[in-house]
């Protein structure tokens, strides 16, 4: 590839961003993105050759520009697990205001969008790799309660930490980010950690 192919990768990559929020994920097709980004459809494909693939590398993208490897290095640096339980979900719980449009509109996509599907699932995948972490290292400590095996442990923490649940308490219950951070963070240490 040329000098300027990251330049138009990203370029791609910031137009699938840009129309996908604006759009709340309607209707957002290859050909639109093409348009969007200055290139060609033939140029588009030659950087990713299916929807899914772009859709996944846009999330990827927007970590980068998010700085999504700092903001978890405390999570995957903790000297042990209740600290590493709380830094997780101090940095999700931070991340998903910041990913929520993006988030929101691969959700709306993903009921009739296959590829719309597969990103949002390989990403939410990544986000259950990281709670699985977090509860590996609270058994790793003999921390974790005795009420739960790791894989029920993991699965309820991912499912505090949806966005479903965020979008729910702050934007439809009207909470506070802080109050959020604090009932979650509260609500894992109550269901995970051993008395």
């Amino acid at each position: 590839m040329s000098s300027q192919a990251p330049k138009t990768r990203n370029r791609i990559l910031q137009a699938a961003l840009d129309l996908l929020i604006a759009n709340q994920g309607k209707g957002v097709r290859m050909s639109d993105i093409a348009k969007r980004a200055g290139v060609s459809r033939q140029a588009l494909y030659l950087h990713f050759q299916t929807r899914a693939d772009l859709l996944v590398a846009a999330t990827f993208y927007l970590d980068q520009q998010k700085n999504i490897e700092a903001r978890l290095q405390p999570s995957r640096s903790a000297n042990n697990g209740i600290e590493r339980l709380d830094a997780y979900v101090f940095a999700w719980g931070n991340y998903i205001p910041e990913i929520y449009s993006i988030a929101k509109a691969l959700m709306a996509m993903a009921d009739s969008d296959e590829e719309a599907a597969k990103a949002w699932g390989e990403r939410m995948q990544d986000m259950y790799e990281g709670c699985e972490a977090a509860v590996n290292a609270l058994h790793e400590d003999n921390q974790l309660s005795p009420d739960y095996t790791q894989q029920t442990a993991t699965d309820i923490l991912w499912m505090l930490l949806s966005v479903r649940n965020w979008e729910h308490l702050v934007m439809d219950c009207r909470w506070t980010q802080k109050k959020y951070l604090a009932t979650i963070k509260t609500m894992a240490r109550r269901i995970l950690i051993k008395t």
